[in-house]
């Protein structure tokens, strides 16, 4: 079958190896590629995409704001998260936002394969034992409730960024990074800033 596979990953060895591996399993198929988030999500407004490969760490895609910006986007397309950790924490919020697959970058060429065939068949690829283990954070199954724009000051306030900072990055008016912030406390249920750094430095480590 001639599908159309999107391989998005800022590291052009990598995603030259991974295209290698598929083109050679699916030879009629068009594989398309991407190196950071602004070019994944053209190539996704202009083809019909079948399966997107996402890299979780690219220019624009930090952690898991693009994943959360492709979802929102572009719902129907499947997404398989492609990072170099293999966390419990990190599969689980990859499922948790959306995601149809996970594969670890020390992945085997026959397990991507096995992935991609599974997931263009319409089902899920993630780790049993990574899905079944106890939440490392009861966080990481609230952040599907944050919108992109909220994922996205979620992972700034991380990172040590103050309002003012995150208003100039993001273009916004301070007032409206305050009123983020305060939907962000209430959708994790946590009780200030300080609870949101701690827990939010731990997760978003990948």
């Amino acid at each position: 079958m001639n599908y159309q596979l999107l391989i998005a990953d800022d590291h052009p060895l990598y995603r030259d190896a991974l295209a290698t591996t598929l083109s050679s399993h699916f030879p009629n198929s068009d594989l398309l590629q991407s190196e950071d988030l602004d070019s994944t999500l053209h190539c996704l407004a202009q083809a019909e995409i079948d399966l997107l490969l996402l890299d979780l760490n690219m220019p624009g895609s930090e952690g898991f704001s693009g994943l959360a910006r492709i979802r929102n986007d572009f719902p129907a397309v499947p997404v398989v998260v492609v990072s170099g950790s293999d966390k419990h924490s990190v599969i689980q919020q990859a499922a948790g936002l959306g995601a149809s697959g996970f594969l670890s970058k020390t992945a085997r060429p026959d397990e991507i394969l096995q992935c991609i065939e599974c997931v263009l068949a319409g089902d899920q690829w993630f780790s049993e034992e990574a899905l079944q283990a106890e939440s490392e954070s009861d966080l990481a199954e609230k952040l599907n409730h944050l919108t992109p724009q909220q994922l996205k000051i979620f992972q700034m306030i991380a990172q040590g960024m103050l309002n003012k900072q995150i208003a100039y990055d993001l273009d916004i008016t301070e007032p409206t990074v305050k009123s983020h912030v305060t939907a962000i406390l209430r959708k994790l249920e946590l009780r200030d800033r300080k609870q949101l750094i701690r827990e939010a430095q731990a997760l978003i480590q990948l």
